[in-house]
Protein backbone atom coordinates (compact mmCIF):
# COMPACT_ATOMS: atom_id res chain seq x y z
CA UNK A 1 0.00 0.00 0.00
CA UNK A 2 1.32 3.28 -0.73
CA UNK A 3 0.85 6.02 1.58
CA UNK A 4 2.71 9.62 2.91
CA UNK A 5 5.11 9.87 5.89
CA UNK A 6 6.88 13.36 7.48
CA UNK A 7 10.11 11.80 8.28
CA UNK A 8 13.17 14.72 9.83
CA UNK A 9 15.50 14.80 7.24
CA UNK A 10 18.17 13.55 8.95
CA UNK A 11 16.62 10.75 9.98
CA UNK A 12 15.73 10.31 6.45
CA UNK A 13 19.09 10.65 4.98
CA UNK A 14 20.30 7.93 7.98
CA UNK A 15 17.85 5.45 6.71
CA UNK A 16 18.90 5.61 3.22
CA UNK A 17 22.51 5.17 3.86
CA UNK A 18 21.52 1.51 5.95
CA UNK A 19 18.90 0.83 3.06
CA UNK A 20 22.19 1.01 0.65
CA UNK A 21 24.40 -0.67 3.09
CA UNK A 22 22.37 -3.69 3.51
CA UNK A 23 21.37 -3.94 -0.15
CA UNK A 24 17.74 -3.38 0.62
CA UNK A 25 14.93 -0.76 -0.26
CA UNK A 26 14.16 1.95 1.54
CA UNK A 27 10.88 0.86 1.67
CA UNK A 28 11.85 -2.54 3.16
CA UNK A 29 14.13 -0.68 5.94
CA UNK A 30 11.07 0.75 7.24
CA UNK A 31 8.93 -2.17 7.27
CA UNK A 32 11.07 -3.78 9.10
CA UNK A 33 12.18 -1.48 11.64
CA UNK A 34 8.24 -0.93 12.12
CA UNK A 35 7.58 -4.94 12.65
CA UNK A 36 10.49 -5.04 15.28
CA UNK A 37 9.06 -1.46 16.73
CA UNK A 38 5.76 -3.32 16.82
CA UNK A 39 7.12 -6.80 18.04
CA UNK A 40 9.19 -5.31 21.00
CA UNK A 41 6.23 -3.21 22.22
CA UNK A 42 4.10 -6.73 22.00
CA UNK A 43 6.68 -8.58 24.23
CA UNK A 44 6.57 -5.46 27.01
CA UNK A 45 2.84 -5.79 27.08
CA UNK A 46 2.55 -9.23 27.55
CA UNK A 47 5.65 -9.79 29.46
CA UNK A 48 4.84 -6.72 32.04
CA UNK A 49 4.58 -7.61 35.54
CA UNK A 50 1.19 -6.96 37.55
CA UNK A 51 1.67 -6.79 41.52
CA UNK A 52 -1.73 -6.94 43.13
CA UNK A 53 -2.82 -5.35 46.66
CA UNK A 54 -3.33 -7.62 49.09
CA UNK A 55 -4.55 -6.70 52.47
CA UNK A 56 -3.18 -7.06 55.89
CA UNK A 57 -6.39 -5.88 57.62
CA UNK A 58 -7.23 -7.93 60.69
CA UNK A 59 -4.88 -10.83 60.15
CA UNK A 60 -6.59 -12.16 57.03
CA UNK A 61 -9.84 -14.14 57.16
CA UNK A 62 -11.39 -14.14 60.13
CA UNK A 63 -12.34 -18.24 61.81
CA UNK A 64 -14.73 -20.14 59.77
CA UNK A 65 -15.21 -18.04 56.70
CA UNK A 66 -14.40 -20.28 54.03
CA UNK A 67 -13.72 -18.07 50.90
CA UNK A 68 -14.36 -20.76 48.32
CA UNK A 69 -18.26 -21.13 49.45
CA UNK A 70 -19.64 -17.98 48.22
CA UNK A 71 -23.10 -18.68 49.60
CA UNK A 72 -21.59 -18.96 53.36
CA UNK A 73 -20.09 -15.69 52.65
CA UNK A 74 -23.07 -13.65 51.47
CA UNK A 75 -24.61 -15.50 54.60
CA UNK A 76 -21.63 -14.16 56.81
CA UNK A 77 -21.57 -10.89 55.84
CA UNK A 78 -25.46 -9.33 55.70
CA UNK A 79 -25.05 -11.24 59.53
CA UNK A 80 -23.60 -8.64 60.59
CA UNK A 81 -20.44 -10.42 62.04
CA UNK A 82 -18.41 -9.26 59.17
CA UNK A 83 -18.64 -5.61 60.76
CA UNK A 84 -17.06 -6.97 63.78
Amino acid sequence: MRTTINLDDDLLRQAKVEAAKSGRTLTNLMEDALRASLAQQTQKLAHRKVTLPVSTMRGGVQPGVDLYDSAALVEFMDSGDADS
